[in-house]
C-alpha cells in the first residue's frame, strides 16, 4: 500500500504542482503583451487560459500533500524534521499562491494594470516556485532519513 501512495503522491506532484508553476511563471510576461497591445484578443485569451490552469490546477494540487501525509504515516516518518520542514513550506507556498499570486493575476485580468504589477505577481510566483523546489529537494534527499545518500 505505502508503494501505491507514493506513486499517487509523486504523480499528483508532477500533475498538479507542474502545471501550475509553469502557467504562473508564463502569466506576468503574457500580463504585459496584453499591457502592451490591449485590443490583442488572442493575447487576452491566453492570459485567461494560464489564469484558469493555475486556478484548477490549484484545486487538484490539494491531492499532494493528503497522499503525502497518507505516505509518510505508512512509512512512520511524521514526525521527522525534514518533512515536517517539508509540510511547512508546502503550507507557505499554498498560500502565497492562494493569497498573492491568484488575487493578482484576477486583478491583472479584470484591469487596469500597470508593469508593477506583473513585476510583482513575477515576483511572487518566483517565492512560490523556490517553495515548491525546497520541498522536492527535501524529498528527494531527506536529511537525516535512513534511506538518504
Amino acid at each position: 500500500m505505502t508503494k501505491i501512495l507514493l506513486i499517487v503522491h509523486v504523480l499528483a506532484a508532477i500533475i498538479a504542482v507542474g502545471p501550475v508553476t509553469v502557467a504562473a511563471s508564463m502569466f506576468p510576461a503574457a500580463a504585459r503583451q496584453v499591457l502592451a497591445g490591449p485590443a490583442d484578443e488572442r493575447a487576452r485569451a491566453v492570459l485567461r487560459n494560464l489564469h484558469r490552469v493555475c486556478r484548477v490546477y490549484a484545486l487538484v494540487g490539494v491531492t499532494v500533500p493528503v497522499f503525502g501525509i497518507a505516505t509518510a504515516n505508512s512509512l512512520h516518518v511524521l514526525g521527522d524534521t525534514w518533512l515536517i520542514v517539508s509540510m511547512v513550506l508546502t503550507a507557505i507556498a499554498a498560500a502565497v499562491l492562494a493569497a498573492l499570486v491568484l488575487p493578482r493575476q484576477s486583478a491583472v485580468l479584470e484591469g487596469p494594470a500597470e508593469i508593477a504589477d506583473t513585476k510583482r505577481l513575477a515576483m511572487y510566483t518566483g517565492i512560490f516556485n523556490l517553495l515548491w523546489a525546497i520541498v522536492t529537494v527535501l524529498m528527494i534527499v531527506r536529511p537525516g532519513s535512513t534511506t538518504s545518500v
